[in-house]
């Protein structure tokens, strides 16, 4: 039902336009299940295509930060923020990514505080100044950054994924959106 996945309409994969269709097939044939954000996203295609593409170019890019840094950036703002949808889907690739049953619990819970190697800690840290009080964000994150051996490759990585989940997580509040029950075991356990 609509209402269990968003307040606002939800569309099935076989009712989205075929580019789209093709992509979220893809996603669902390596997951196993369609995500909910796609669904819900989906009643409006073209902002559904402009999200799945800055996801695909800040997200999937082979150089710069590695994935699992990159769902680090993910769970900790959207810890954060306290997006649900986000800690949930993307603690789950997290998990699978770093290759550690726990973490996105940890950085979900308090990014500020979590243990981290430094290297981890300074993208942490960089992605929280930018989420959590942009307006004070100054050359001196930058610099701490910096400091703590990022280029500026990895700042702008760090930058622009920080940006798109604070994007995804507004739509995610706006929409009250439920992560898929999937999600909540994937990375936890052994795979058989």
């Amino acid at each position: 039902m609509a209402e269990d996945v968003s307040r606002f309409p939800v569309v099935e994969l076989e009712d989205l336009p075929e580019d789209l269709r093709e992509r979220v097939a893809a996603v669902a044939d390596k997951s196993g299940f369609v995500p909910n954000v796609f669904r819900a996203l989906g009643h409006r295609p073209a902002e559904l295509r402009a999200f799945m593409d800055y996801h695909d170019a800040v997200m999937e890019r082979d150089s710069g930060l590695s994935k699992a840094e990159r769902e680090l950036v993910v769970v900790a703002t959207s810890g954060a923020n306290s997006c649900t949808y986000c800690v949930v889907a993307h603690g789950a690739i997290l998990r699978i990514r770093a290759k550690d049953a726990q973490i996105a619990d940890r950085v979900a819970t308090n990014p500020w505080t979590v243990e981290l190697t430094e290297r981890e800690r300074a993208i942490v840290d960089l992605a929280l100044a930018l989420a959590v009080d942009p307006a004070t964000f100054s050359s001196d994150d930058l610099d701490s950054a910096r400091d703590a051996g990022l280029t500026d490759e990895e700042i702008w990585d760090v930058g622009a994924i920080t940006s798109l989940f604070a994007l995804s997580n507004r739509i995610a509040h706006l929409t009250a959106l439920r992560p898929n029950d999937e999600f909540y075991l994937m990375g936890r356990l052994p795979r058989g």
